[in-house]
């Protein structure tokens, strides 16, 4: 779990760039033998170069912790400094699940001053399930930090979407990119060809991400105006919208929804080159 933590918390204090070339491996539009999206995304558009530390970009490492006992961890994430209790919720995330577990990762979640330990708290309650899991996400969807708020999003669908499909649409006018994306990953699992009119307001939206997804769900939308609108696309500004529509177009619809829904797991399959960014967060 150490990698990958690493690149994320780095993107997060990354200067928002639009050029898709930075970030090439983590958009499903450019690879050609992509079949399904199995996880939900969320990536690092609006962040801040200069601002990590040292330690800060090394919380994310779990391997100092990851001998540690259990009690230790809830000491750590209940007591500890930013960077153990960031540590200690993402570690509680592979511990077997008890009542004080899940106890101390809500409190975390909903009460911790520090946006990272809200967000990878609710990460780790999504492997624990539940209703306490659900309801913390919740919560969490009216979070002051975006990326608190599209990892709550992650957690009502990896624990059932379907029971919490009205919380996850109200997020779908979010003001944030990430947030707006995932919600419509979601709902577009629940509803398929449903979504089709959202889908093609998102393929609009100002976000190259929330555009280049919607291009992506359009290929299982089997519908004159969705092609239409993705040959509009293939002139899009973003060379990665552009790319996305091109293998959209060329998408059967039926195949593509069969293969695009399944519940997110906590081990599901990566998109290939991708990483997990903040979804686990190993997005």
């Amino acid at each position: 779990m150490t990698g990958c933590h690493d690149d994320d918390e780095f993107e997060k204090h990354l200067e928002e760039d639009p050029d898709p070339q930075l970030d090439p491996e983590r958009s499903p539009g450019l690879h050609t033998d992509i079949e399904a999206l199995e996880d939900i995304e969320v990536s690092r558009e609006d962040v801040t170069i200069g601002e990590a530390t040292p330690e800060e970009l090394a919380a994310s490492d779990t391997e100092p912790v990851e001998d540690d006992a259990a009690a230790s961890l809830l000491s750590d994430i209940e007591h500890g400094e930013k960077t153990e209790r960031r540590r200690a919720a993402l570690e509680l995330k592979d511990r077997a699940s008890t009542g004080e577990i899940v106890a101390a990762l809500a409190r975390a979640a909903t009460t911790d001053d520090d946006s990272d330990v809200r967000q990878f708290a609710v990460e780790a309650l999504t492997a624990h399930g539940g209703e306490r899991a659900a309801a913390v996400a919740v919560e969490l969807l009216s979070d002051p930090d975006p990326w608190v708020r599209a990892e709550a999003v992650v957690t009502l669908d990896n624990v059932d979407r379907e029971a919490h499909e009205e919380d996850i649409a109200a997020a779908i006018h979010d003001d944030h990119h990430a947030v707006r994306r995932n919600a419509a990953i979601s709902l577009f699992k629940l509803r398929g060809e449903g979504m089709a009119d959202l889908l093609l307001e998102q393929s609009r939206d100002d976000s190259e991400r929330v555009r280049e997804w919607a291009a992506h769900m359009l290929g299982g939308v089997d519908e004159d105006r969705a092609r239409e609108r993705l040959r509009e696309l293939t002139d899009d500004p973003a060379t990665v919208v552009r790319q996305t529509a091109e293998r959209s177009l060329e998408a059967d619809p039926g195949r593509f929804r069969r293969q695009f829904g399944g519940a997110l797991e906590n081990d599901a399959r990566l998109l290939p080159g991708e990483d997990r960014l903040n979804r686990m967060p190993d997005l």
